[in-house]
């Protein structure tokens, strides 16, 4: 080795130092190239190499296995020289890198590279190695280290798959010839850049003649015409990928892809029966549903809703109809309450149409239909009405006991024409102030009436079949009890009266007013005197200010309480009732000790302070004040 730099060579076949390995399993390539040796970076530096740099007659580029070999000996991957290498067993051959030992290995002798396990192209697709050779006995290295590639070289072992798969597409229904659907996409994991194992055509299985698939791109399309939802709603494809361009030989994958024909409005609404009837119940509530119809439509969702209108017909204002938006039924109900006796029929004609109208499909219309409806009234069983169910009364206050006050009538609707009985509903009469007839219906006075007490009676009347008594008619009697002047007027409220000790003479010292239970119908009008026994005292008079409230005066002053504490003043008070009505009133007036403001400071009777008199004599002063108080106005 001494003088001349070593050169690594993989010789099969010697040319010119530089070789190709070719076989049916591998392929080694030999490059020229005229890089520098590579050296390792852990080597001392070669004071040889230093002086003179040597060409390299190659490097290493890489080799060729193909995958998924099945052999039972090792898969021989190329062989490795060096130009050290006499033959005589002193140089050793190591190698190092990804899958050394474990899946690639090396004869250390002869430099030969097997592969012992199955490659898998799709699980790795190179492996990057490390050749050295070295001194058998010191284990140096002669050679530096050169990286080179076993590339795993692809065949045709992965069928192409739908990832996607499998799909669901939707269609309009009648859609034209050609009308894209939905596109599938299949992968292959083969090697694209290598042949044809990755290149993948489409092509339909299943579902022709209905549907079509373009070989290069997946595009599903219609290849039909006017494919009908209402015929046939879904179609299960099977499309099928293959590789190598679809040739003999090539592997596939297939998918299932669902396609639904989605709904258009190309279908109009249709009545089954171009006319119906109804039978119902005279005693049907009002708003209550008289018949449900339906106009067929075999789209769906919003192409099916419709709208119902009632056109014409003699049941116009007694019957309305819509939409129940869940069933899309046309729901007729009742507007008026119906009446046998009255109207025992009616004929209505009913339009459906479709709310939601395609323009494309115009030509399949008129999108809306029309039916007849009779709704027939049967006959019930009705309770007895009153010809007013409201009867307004009036009966005087004074009225007495059995006085009639009105009559009530209620008849049988119905055909058969029944009696009528009479009754009054006691819980609306507590105190039985009324009777009705039986049979006639008049309402009179049972009790004597006090319109003070209660002024409006409000009765309920009981009208009975007497071929049915549970047939019951209800009405109201609502009696009013007219005024009499029977209550005499009195003071409006209890007063206190104040007079003040410096009381001027003319000065007023108390307004009264009066209350009477009474209503005229003119309204009150009361007339205030002073009651005659005191017509003419000297202390008070009395002036009616003629608008029901009366003003009490002074006729003096110097009024003290020492000589009377208290005056009691008879007033009379007179309606203007017919006849006339009065009462008296008696108007207490407390003498007391005022301030300047006229605020009573104190009232009522003074203690006298009397000194040297006897008790006999006290007591004759107390009697005599006593006497003026019951006679203040001698």
């Amino acid at each position: 080795m001494s003088g001349e730099a070593a050169e690594w060579r993989l010789i099969v076949i010697p040319h010119n130092h530089c070789c190709f390995i070719i076989s049916a399993i591998s392929l080694f390539m030999c490059i020229e190239n005229s890089g520098d040796l590579e050296r390792s970076p852990h080597s001392d530096p070669d004071p040889w190499e230093v002086q003179h740099r040597h060409k390299r007659s190659w490097v290493w580029n890489q080799f060729f296995v193909l995958e998924e070999y099945t052999g039972n000996e090792p898969l021989y991957v190329g062989k490795l020289h060096s130009d050290v290498d006499k033959g005589d067993g002193k140089v050793k051959y190591v190698l190092s890198g990804e899958g050394a030992t474990s899946i690639f290995t090396i004869d250390e002798n002869t430099g030969d590279i097997h592969a012992t396990k199955r490659l898998d192209r799709e699980a790795q697709a190179y492996y990057t190695l490390q050749a050295q050779a070295v001194d058998r006995l010191t284990n140096l290295p002669v050679e530096p280290k050169s990286e080179f590639v076993v590339k795993v070289q692809d065949i045709n072992d992965n069928e192409p798959k739908f990832l996607d798969g499998p799909y669901l597409a939707g269609v309009p229904e009648m859609s034209p010839l050609g009308t894209m659907v939905v596109q599938v996409a299949a992968t292959d994991a083969d090697d694209p850049t290598y042949g044809n194992s990755a290149r993948v055509v489409y092509s339909i299985i299943h579902g022709q003649p209905y549907f079509s698939v373009e070989p290069k791109t997946g595009v599903i399309r219609t290849a039909l015409p006017n494919m009908d939802r209402e015929t046939r709603d879904q179609y299960v494809l099977v499309i099928q990928a293959k590789d190598m361009v679809g040739q003999m030989g090539g592997l596939s994958g297939t998918t299932s892809v669902t396609v639904t024909l989605t709904d258009v409005n190309d279908n109009p609404p249709r009545f089954t029966h171009k006319s119906c009837q109804y039978t119902v119940l005279e005693s049907l509530p009002v708003q209550s549903v008289v018949a449900r119809i339906k106009a067929a439509d075999a789209d769906i969702g919003s192409n099916a809703e419709m709208d119902y209108r009632i056109m014409d017909g003699d049941g116009l204002g007694m019957f309305n109809i819509t939409t129940d938006e869940d069933t899309q039924e046309g729901v007729i109900i009742l507007l008026k309450p119906l009446d046998f006796e009255t109207k025992s029929s009616f004929s209505l004609r009913v339009e459906a149409t479709n709310r939601n109208i395609d323009s494309n499909f115009l030509s399949l219309g008129p999108f809306s239909d029309t039916t007849s409806v009779k709704v027939t009234v049967e006959d019930v069983n009705e309770p007895p009405i009153f010809s007013a169910p409201l009867s307004k009364m009036v009966v005087s206050e004074d009225a007495k006991v059995g006085t009639s006050i009105g009559k009530v009538s209620a008849h049988d609707p119905d055909t058969s024409s029944s009696a009528i009985r009479y009754s009054i509903d006691r819980n609306t009469d507590l105190e039985r102030y009324f009777n009705v007839d039986a049979l006639s219906g008049v309402i009179s006075t049972a009790k004597p009436l006090d319109r003070e007490a209660n002024s409006v009676h409000n009765l309920t009347i009981f009208a009975i079949e007497s071929q049915d008594p549970l047939q019951t008619g209800k009405g109201i009697a609502l009696i009013t009890v007219l005024d009499i002047n029977d209550n005499a007027p009195v003071f409006a409220i209890d007063y206190e009266t104040i007079l003040c000790e410096n009381a001027m003479p003319g000065q007023v010292i108390q307004t009264i007013s009066a209350v009477d239970k009474d209503e005229p119908l003119s309204g009150h009008r009361f007339y205030f005197a002073l009651a005659a026994p005191v017509a003419g005292n000297l202390n008070f008079t009395l002036r009616d200010n003629k608008d029901n409230t009366a003003s009490i005066l002074t006729k003096r002053g110097g009024f003290r309480r020492q000589e009377q504490p208290v005056y009691r003043l008879p007033v009379l008070i007179v309606d203007s009732g017919s006849p006339a009505l009065s009462s008296t009133n008696t108007l207490s007036v407390r003498v007391c000790d005022c301030n300047a403001d006229g605020v009573a400071l104190s009232c009522g009777a003074v203690a006298y302070t009397a000194t040297g008199l006897s008790t006999g004599a006290l007591l004759a002063i107390l009697d005599l004040t006593l006497n003026k108080e019951q006679f203040c106005f001698s």
